[in-house]
């Protein structure tokens, strides 16, 4: 019994534990399948996501291209259209052209149908000219041969018979001629002779200057020749009303031209245009403000000048106005040359020859500053330099000497005493060197190449020089090929060519220098 009931229990564990066995199989297998079962469903889900999606970005992706497509045709028929608009104006310019070609084309035609007309004139014209110089040339023939015999002489009698009167005419004109100018001669020694004298102790140094209307004024760049003309050209306006000049803008590149007669308007007008550049400030209002400012800068600065010319000068007591022209004259020319400095020079020259005449050289300098004097007010006042200048001596007390110098150093009128004489030659002296007038430095320059031109174009010659301010040519030639009496003919052939090629002032000398030069060295 007992041993039935342990295999009863160990049979009965053994069933418990295969039927456990088989429920936990038969659990798990439904776990597993139910696992299955959620994997299948989420894979489904997944794949109807990923579906969704890919079909979101298909449509997304459709929708861009017909999008893009869209914009590529609008582009397309945008540019189509430009270009048809384009084609269509070239295809009206290039009928308009054509037109105008058949238009020209006419004229040209009917142009040398005209001209063809006027040929044709012409040549009827010139046979008939041709025939009445052929009835012309046999009237004339036949005339001549009339008076021929009527004055019972041939036309070689005829000529000569002319010919001998002529010369015997032309020989006492140039007798009456060598007279006059003998007694003119004699009449000038004395003034000739205190020229050349003032020419050889003459202690002062000449400048030379050059006669401008025009001033330039340097810009930092191109565009502010924009900023200088102003909107619809109101700066530009502004500026040459305030200062009566005129300003030109051209392609002169960084530059401004201001150009002008009165030298103090031009000084004014270049000054203010300098500071408004610096400024930076351009517009009518302030191109009036500082025209305005440099005016009354200008007059202080002219007075300046006068005074600072008379301090030079060592001249006392001289009227305030009167130095206040002297200032102006800074700024006017004559003829190319300065009218202060010409003054100066004058009062120079002068005041030498008064020391060595014995004259008063105080009163001299004085006469030889104030003569021209005049041309500092020339263009306001109506009359002669001279007279003007002799109305300002006497309006601010200046001597009755001065006065008469001041009037008479133009010869207006007859110098009465030594001072004026003395005004006259020193004026002549400082006008008429070479080199103060009539020409500027560009021409001197230009005649000086002329001079040694010439003189090189002869043969034998080994150097030129021109000195003297052009008044003197010395030529050097080879000792070799230039003997002393073909120096000598050359010399004349070249001042020959001189007077025949050239045009210049007073005269010039010529000098042919030929030697020659043995040269050894002791070692």
């Amino acid at each position: 019994m007992p041993v039935m009931t342990e295999t009863t229990s160990y049979i009965v564990l053994a069933a418990a534990g295969i039927v456990i066995f088989i429920a936990g199989f038969f659990f798990r297998k439904i776990v597993l399948e139910k696992k299955v079962k959620d994997a299948m469903t989420d894979s489904r889900q997944i794949l109807e996501d990923a579906k969704k999606q890919a079909e979101s970005k298909r449509r997304e992706a459709e929708l861009e291209a017909k999008d893009l497509l869209y914009r590529i045709r609008t582009d397309f028929e945008k540019e189509t259209k430009e270009r048809r608009q384009e084609l269509l104006a070239l295809e009206k310019r290039l009928i308009q052209k054509e037109e105008n070609l058949d238009r020209k084309v006419d004229l040209i035609e009917k142009k040398e149908k005209d001209v063809e007309a006027k040929s044709k004139i012409i040549k009827d014209l010139e046979a008939g000219l041709n025939s009445q110089k052929k009835e012309l040339d046999q009237l004339l023939y036949e005339e001549r041969q009339q008076l021929q015999r009527i004055a019972h002489l041939s036309t070689d009698q005829a000529k000569k018979l002319l010919l001998t009167k002529m010369e015997s005419e032309v020989r006492q004109e140039a007798s009456l001629m060598i007279k006059r100018i003998e007694d003119q001669t004699r009449e000038t020694a004395h003034k000739k002779a205190t020229g050349i004298i003032s020419l050889a102790i003459q202690r002062c140094s000449a400048e030379h200057t050059v006669e401008s209307t025009v001033s330039v004024v340097n810009l930092p760049g191109d565009d502010m020749k924009g900023r200088i003309i102003g909107r619809e050209g109101r700066n530009i306006r502004a500026l040459e009303t305030a200062t009566g000049i005129d300003v030109i803008v051209d392609d002169t590149p960084e530059a401004v031209i201001l150009s002008g007669f009165d030298p103090i308007r031009r000084q004014i007008a270049k000054i203010s245009l300098e500071r408004l550049i610096m400024d930076g400030r351009i517009h009518p209002g302030r191109i009036e403000e500082v025209v305005e400012k440099v005016r009354k800068e200008m007059e202080i600065s002219i007075r300046e000048g006068g005074e600072k010319v008379v301090l030079e000068m060592g001249i006392n007591g001289l009227h305030p106005k009167l130095v206040e022209l002297l200032g102006r004259l800074e700024y006017r020319t004559s003829y190319g040359q300065n009218v202060l400095q010409h003054s100066k020079e004058v009062a120079y020259v002068a005041g030498v020859m008064a020391g060595e005449l014995g004259i008063d050289f105080q009163q001299t300098r004085r006469a030889g500053l104030l003569h021209d004097i005049g041309k500092a007010v020339d263009h306001e006042v109506e009359g002669t330099h001279p007279k003007i200048g002799r109305d300002l001596a006497k309006k601010y007390g200046e001597n009755e000497r001065i006065i008469h110098a001041i009037e008479a150093h133009h010869e207006d009128i007859d110098a009465r005493t030594v001072l004026a004489v003395l005004i006259q030659a020193g004026d002549a002296i400082s006008a008429a060197r070479p080199g103060a007038r009539r020409e500027t430095l560009e021409s001197y320059v230009k005649r000086l190449d002329q001079l040694e031109a010439i003189a090189d174009s002869f043969k034998g010659v080994e150097k030129t020089y021109a000195i003297q301010a052009g008044r003197e040519v010395r030529v050097i030639v080879h000792p070799n090929k230039v003997n002393d009496n073909e120096a000598a003919a050359m010399a004349r052939e070249i001042t020959k060519k001189i007077e025949e090629g050239m045009e210049y002032p007073g005269q010039v000398k010529v000098t042919v220098i030929r030697e020659t030069r043995a040269v050894e060295y002791a070692k």
